[in-house]
């Protein structure tokens, strides 16, 4: 079984509410850690086996590949997880801008919130990233509706008799 597998198993064995509270709890802080650590020395590229660099972040290397997980559609070139194993050399070439947009993409507020963020990209770059992931969030109809079609809103009414009528 590889060590991704692995991490998919114990994030999803969990036989109460309470131990999997517990769990990601128990992750969110280690991943924060990381982040912390990650954005703090944001020029450094960290390379090495999977093992070596799970050491580095204090994790074991099961745990380290679930935070691959997360990071993975953040770094410039992708990993395969299912193919890296203890010993596989990697390297976190990591897109800072598109790691601020996906933090918010999985509402980790907690992590797009870090100070250390001011380190490496200004408070204009994050607001202009923000602003990007809230109007790809918008829905916008372009479709004009007919004055006989049904409303949008959902009455069940025609629309001129409804929606469109105050207009």
């Amino acid at each position: 079984m590889s060590l991704y597998s692995t991490w998919q198993n114990i994030a999803n064995q969990h036989y109460d509410q309470e131990s999997l509270n517990s769990f990601w709890e128990t992750y969110f802080n280690h991943e924060t850690e990381n982040y912390k650590k990650i954005l703090a020395n944001h020029e450094h590229k960290y390379h090495g086996t999977v093992a070596e660099i799970a050491a580095e972040f204090g994790m074991d290397n099961v745990t380290f590949l679930g935070f691959l997980d997360g990071i993975n559609t953040s770094l410039v070139e992708e990993f395969d997880l299912d193919k890296l194993e203890e010993n596989t050399e990697i390297t976190l070439d990591i897109d800072y801008e598109k790691l601020y947009y996906n933090m918010h993409v999985c509402k980790a507020d907690w992590l797009y919130n870090l100070k250390e963020w001011d380190g490496v990209l200004s408070v204009e770059k994050r607001d202009e990233l923000t602003k990007k992931y809230r109007s790809a969030r918008v829905f916008i109809n372009h479709e004009k509706v007919g004055r006989n079609d049904p409303c949008p809103c959902g009455s069940g009414k025609k629309y001129k008799n409804c929606c469109g009528a105050k207009k």
